[in-house]
């Protein structure tokens, strides 16, 4: 990255295909696939059974989301809201969130910049970056 806080990942190919792509089984009901980045960008389709959790976390990451199929009841801090298909949420660097699904569905994250731990790297510790 031009900031110089790790190293460069590249980047991937050019097309993808959902079919051939790999999903990586990251907890109970819950998978995802990596479906291009470079350092500065990262989509992601994570996939959800119903009453799957995607745990209460925090990251230096803008995240926006949009939520393809079934219901979230998603909390961003000390706000909780039920989305649905067709909703779209966004969560500041350093914000704790995490969701439960309650009906079958599909999410697609866009991270900004890329999740190096998604890639097999320690997350960077950064507290205070960006600087706001």
């Amino acid at each position: 990255m031009s900031d110089n806080l790790h190293k460069s990942f590249g980047h991937t190919k050019g097309f993808f295909f959902t079919e051939k792509e790999e999903w990586e089984e990251v907890g109970p009901g819950l998978k995802r696939q990596i479906m291009g980045y470079d350092d500065k960008l990262m989509l992601v389709k994570v996939d959800f059974g119903e009453g799957a959790i995607g745990m209460m976390h925090k990251h230096y990451h803008s995240q926006v989301t949009y939520v393809v199929s079934g219901e979230f009841e998603m909390t961003i801090g000390d706000e909780v809201k039920t989305l649905k298909g067709g909703d779209s949420f966004y969560i500041l660097p350093h914000i704790m969130h995490g969701c439960v699904c309650t009906k079958p569905g599909m999410l697609i994250d866009v991270f900004s910049p890329a999740r190096e731990d998604f890639l097999g790297h320690d997350q960077l510790k950064l507290e205070t970056w960006p600087k706001q």
